[in-house]
């Protein structure tokens, strides 16, 4: 069937991912969209140039067998090439009560943007959206969430129902309790069992300096780390104009706002906030990102690729 050329921009747009119930069709969207609009393919060929030999795992390609080895060793081995030898991709997801928020409806004639998924949903959906890309760029593909505590967890595979098996996990989680990195990532580095890449999707409510040591961790072995810092519009702008009781989703603590005195020190508080983690990823050869939930997911996809070709080169 031929493929009709879409602009991207339907594809990536919160609006429409936000009408479709169904997670693997709005997985399938997004990237089957995002790959329409890319001008080079990021599929990689298979090269003629021997890499190495990995012993069978239950879920491998039999194809791949070198039976050659098989007769001389009585063991199944892979035989595998530069141009095809998988990555491993580890999805690490903030499932805490902090992913949950969505900013309200427009208000009419003010002009602020507001959210239509929360942060949770969004981080889902790009979740969903990486997981696709690279099951179909034969990575294999782990999941794993967490809030204070690991909460659940899908170890890396490419067998067949691996994205099936993500994806209903990713359908059925919600957000938790509060946030912790430190204890939950260190959990999380038993799962690295080989040097891949790992993505982080949080909203990073913490102090940069904790959320620093945390993740440094993960690059234990030589990962690439990428970090996507998901925002909603309504944390980005504060657009509030009148005198509010605000309250903490993960500790319930309520505080009144007079937003003459607090919108622009708030301002100021979080650009330093996303200027530090920038800073420190650079640093640290982390690939940050900062999205926008009203804002389409092409960045996110980018920044991945990015870290693709980086592990394989």
């Amino acid at each position: 069937m031929a493929t009709t050329a879409i602009p991207t921009q339907r594809f990536l747009d919160p609006r429409i991912l936000g009408r479709l119930s169904n997670l693997q069709l709005v997985a399938k969207t997004v990237v089957e969209g995002f790959l329409i609009g890319l001008h080079r393919s990021p599929y990689y060929g298979v090269s003629i140039d021997f890499a190495e030999y990995r012993p069978y795992s239950p879920g491998d390609d039999p194809r791949s067998i070198d039976w050659n080895v098989f007769a001389r060793t009585d063991r199944y081995y892979l035989k595998k090439y530069h141009g095809e030898t998988n990555a491993e991709v580890h999805i690490i997801l903030d499932a805490s009560a902090s992913m949950g928020y969505k900013s309200g409806n427009r208000e009419q004639g003010t002009g602020n943007r507001s959210a239509t998924l929360t942060k949770f949903e969004y981080a889902c959906y790009l979740a969903a959206s990486l997981a696709y890309l690279a099951i179909h760029q034969r990575d294999a593909v782990g999941l794993t969430l967490f809030d204070t505590d690991l909460q659940d967890h899908v170890p890396s595979r490419t067998r067949r129902g691996q994205l099936p098996y993500v994806l209903h996990m990713l359908d059925r989680a919600r957000p938790g309790k509060g946030t912790d990195f430190a204890g939950p990532l260190r959990k999380a580095m038993q799962f690295l069992r080989r040097r891949g890449i790992v993505i982080l999707i949080s909203d990073f409510y913490e102090a940069p300096e904790k959320v620093m040591h945390a993740v440094r961790g993960l690059q234990f072995g030589g990962n690439d780390l990428v970090l996507f810092h998901i925002l909603d519009p309504g944390e980005l702008q504060f657009p509030v104009d009148a005198p509010v009781q605000l309250e903490d989703m993960e500790t319930t603590e309520r505080l009144e706002v007079v937003p003459e005195s607090a919108a622009e020190q708030y301002r100021s508080l979080l650009q330093q906030h996303i200027q530090t983690l920038q800073h420190e990823c650079r640093s640290s050869r982390i690939d940050y990102t900062m999205l926008d939930t009203s804002r389409p997911l092409d960045y996110a996809l980018f920044t991945f690729l990015s870290a693709r070709a980086r592990s394989r080169m």
